[in-house]
């Protein structure tokens, strides 16, 4: 049997569930590189996903506690749009992706994990990105620490807003 060594997850495995909206409880804490927050708007943020599909897969979500978005008002709804735009040319600069997926769970059925709070998902993507692990082991490989994805995307966010 072959095994694939990933001692870092550990920390995600034992860590004690939030028993609130984890959406709420970061967006309300000042710890925003410990809690992956990339960019604060009015009216939403951005941050890295915990659980990443692929290497950079971000979530850009509202500020106010919706399970869906047609429980926004117009503007909360363009400003989370323009943060899904932001999210897109944050991960052109920094890493180059072929294409993306960007997408929003609705309800568990629709896959949503956290219910509760309405959120997008951008998922950079890049061709030959799906190995035979997730289809032979249902496991993905993400090649980088969360940490030092945040770093190379901080650092993509700065440069672009230098050059406005």
């Amino acid at each position: 049997m072959r095994r694939l060594w990933a001692p870092w997850r550990m920390k995600y495995l034992t860590a004690e569930k939030a028993s609130g909206c984890i959406f709420c409880e970061k967006a309300a804490e000042n710890r925003d590189r410990e809690n992956l927050i990339l960019w604060r708007g009015e009216n939403g943020f951005i941050l890295l996903n915990l659980y990443p599909y692929n290497n950079g897969h971000l979530m850009a979500a509202p500020y106010q506690h919706v399970p869906s978005i047609e429980d926004l008002s117009l503007p909360v709804l363009a400003d989370l749009m323009s943060l899904v735009q932001k999210s897109l040319a944050i991960l052109r600069h920094a890493m180059h992706p072929d294409a993306f997926n960007v997408g929003i769970n609705i309800g568990t059925a629709a896959g949503a994990g956290i219910v509760e709070h309405v959120h997008i998902h951008i998922v950079p993507r890049w061709h030959g990105d799906t190995s035979f692990m997730p289809v032979l082991a249902e496991t993905r490989v993400v090649p980088e620490f969360l940490e030092s994805t945040y770093d190379l995307l901080n650092k993509a966010l700065r440069e672009l807003e230098q050059a406005k």
